[in-house]
């Protein structure tokens, strides 16, 4: 483990040892997924698999996202076609394994076991950028929910309680391809911080407790449910995604529609969204003011807090207004 001072820097260091140790220039992200503001990341969401990202932020220079090739998220047949036109190229494929960052999005099943067979396959390193799910969505995170171990894992802010902290974790081999072992620089004056390491040792210790994982998926369940329930019963089409802790909401054009990528995701009617945060908001419950962020239950919502949650959500859904149905079409 290498700590560092938060999630972008994590990742931004995992993506330097991937290329050192590969050899190679060339990353892969999934179109959607957030990986923190490191130049070769910030590129825009574009379609087709073997798409060039290009600059989405000013002062991002288009050689460096040259090398960043995009993929939709939960595609894998997009992945192996990239795999098979690049199979020497290809330093590492970075992935959220469950997608926090379009709204909640869990992996189809097959696609991380996929992924890491396409890794192996090419000789590239799989990363998992679980900075949302690290001890999120389970203690050992998402890679042993799904039971596929990647070659480099990222975590951050959750692993201190909120304080700025971050690390990238790997094999021995690895890890000691970076300075002062090793050649790989990186290097912060802050990193593994004092106040940083205690927060985030008292938060470990707090969830290593299993009750702590038994009430956040009560919680979280229930909230899941009661939301799509009430949205039934106001005739409100929306999609509930779920993950452990994690909840997204989608406000889709048509009943019982799967949100499993961007594409899917940005389909979705942001107009309701608003209207709904706007009226959540006046009755006491602050949700994240975007369709696109994702819902965190935490230890301090307690089944009061849940079922309020749900009444209030109850009464939002119903006072929504009707999309007309021209904006459906």
């Amino acid at each position: 483990i290498r700590f560092v001072n938060s999630g972008t820097e994590a990742v931004m260091s995992a993506l330097r040892l991937a290329r050192a140790a590969t050899g190679r220039d060339r990353i892969v992200k999934c179109i959607g997924c957030y990986h923190g503001h490191s130049d070769s990341l910030l590129v825009q969401a574009g379609s087709g698999a073997t798409t060039f990202g290009t600059p989405s932020s000013p002062g991002v220079p288009i050689a460096v996202t040259q090398n960043t090739l995009l993929v939709p998220f939960n595609d894998l047949e997009a992945a192996a076609r990239l795999f098979e036109q690049s199979p020497n190229d290809i330093a590492c494929f970075v992935v959220e394994p469950i997608a926090g960052n379009m709204g909640l999005i869990p992996p189809v099943d097959g696609y991380l076991s996929g992924l890491r067979a396409l890794c192996d396959r090419y000789g590239a390193l799989l990363v998992f950028d679980e900075v949302m799910t690290g001890f999120r969505v389970g203690w050992g995170g998402a890679q042993t929910l799904y039971n596929i171990r990647p070659d480099i894992t990222t975590l951050g802010k959750v692993i201190g309680g909120g304080l700025p902290i971050g690390a990238y974790c790997g094999s021995r081999k690895l890890m000691e391809m970076v300075s002062p072992a090793g050649s790989v620089y990186q290097a912060g004056t802050l990193s593994g911080n004092p106040l940083a390491m205690a927060a985030g040792l008292a938060t470990l210790e707090i969830m290593q407790d299993p009750s702590c994982y038994n009430q956040l998926e009560t919680g979280s369940s229930a909230l899941a449910s009661g939301l799509s329930r009430a949205a039934a019963e106001a005739g409100v089409p929306l999609t509930v995604n779920r993950v452990g802790s994690m909840l997204g909401v989608f406000f889709v054009r048509r009943p019982e529609t799967h949100v499993q990528n961007y594409t899917d995701a940005t389909a979705c009617d942001p107009r309701t969204f608003a209207e709904f945060f706007n009226a959540m908001l006046n009755g006491g419950v602050y949700l994240p003011p975007s369709q696109y962020e994702t819902w965190f239950v935490s230890t301090s919502h307690s089944e009061e807090v849940i079922n309020q949650t749900i009444k209030v959500a109850a009464r939002a859904l119903g006072a929504l207004t009707p999309t007309p149905s021209a904006e459906v079409a």
